[in-house]
């Protein structure tokens, strides 16, 4: 039977001691790489014993440190419900100043663990991928919906055919001819939406190419992708933290603008006179 690690985790917060809420709160707040490390490595992290990160398996129930391991890389996928994790957020954080500052600098830690484990030969093919693309389709559900139309707004600049589909039922009309020579970005995190990564399977069953941007390799869009790009955005509260995947689409639209520069120039000086005939943007009188 399949066990929620980070449910029973959070259940048992309250009668934990010292050491074992300082693992606790570290492996809440970086579900994506704990299940990957052995007790020697996680004990380094959290700056604990070996024999306390045993112990602390043994306390939530586990017989031991690999059945705990088991479990954790199967709950990556499965996580809290947002009602949970709420409940959670007011745990960990609880309501003082320093709290704020613990949020930003989680998200800091998020750019740098997104940064330090980045694929650049995978960056760059999915550069090239968006560049030589005939048509680019940005899946996106629900909150990720906000990267899905950033992204789309600053690649429909540069390139000839964008467009974004964040409903199945009022969208994906626009997928029935795939072809080859298409490219589908899929954009989903924990927990993952159960529509983008039908219509991401979809595409690669027609043969598109396609470009995953999520948080782990555990991911389900992972199977389906061309190219695979993760982002952390886990942070022990009700949202996601979408502060470095932010930052990853950043990335990628700019090296896509440098590349596309001589024609992207033109047509920016274009849109400059469009956007200054209509008054888009405020000026000083």
């Amino acid at each position: 039977m399949d066990i929620n690690v980070y449910k029973v985790i959070s259940e048992k917060m309250s009668s934990m001691s010292r050491s074992q809420l300082k693992i606790a709160q570290y492996i809440l707040k970086n579900p994506n790489h704990v299940p990957f490390h052995n007790v020697g490595e996680l004990a380094k992290l959290v700056e604990v014993s070996d024999a306390t990160i045993v112990r602390f398996a043994t306390f939530l129930g586990f017989s031991g440190y690999p059945e705990f391991q088991r479990h954790i890389q199967t709950s990556v996928q499965q996580q809290l419900s947002t009602a949970e994790r709420l409940k959670l957020s007011n745990q960990v954080y609880g309501e003082n100043d320093q709290g704020i500052s613990q949020i930003f600098k989680e998200d800091m830690g998020n750019i740098q663990l997104t940064m330090e484990n980045l694929d650049t030969n995978s960056f760059h093919q999915a550069v090239e991928y968006l560049l030589k693309a005939k048509k680019v389709y940005i899946v996106a559900n629900r909150s990720a919906v906000a990267l899905g139309l950033f992204m789309h707004y600053y690649l429909k600049m540069m390139l000839d055919h964008v467009e974004i589909i964040e409903s199945v039922k009022e969208n994906t009309d626009l997928l029935y001819d795939l072809q080859s020579d298409d490219l589908v970005i899929g954009i989903s995190y924990t927990r993952y939406t159960k529509n983008t990564v039908d219509i991401f399977s979809y595409a690669k069953e027609k043969g598109a190419i396609t470009i995953a941007l999520t948080d782990n390799l555990m991911s389900p869009l992972i199977q389906h992708a061309d190219v695979s790009l993760t982002a952390t955005s886990q942070m022990p509260t009700f949202i996601d933290s979408f502060v470095a995947p932010l930052s990853l689409i950043n990335a990628l639209i700019i090296f896509t603008g440098k590349e596309k520069k001589d024609d992207f120039d033109h047509k920016l000086n274009a849109l400059e006179d469009v956007w200054n005939k209509f008054n888009v943007f405020y000026k000083n009188e």
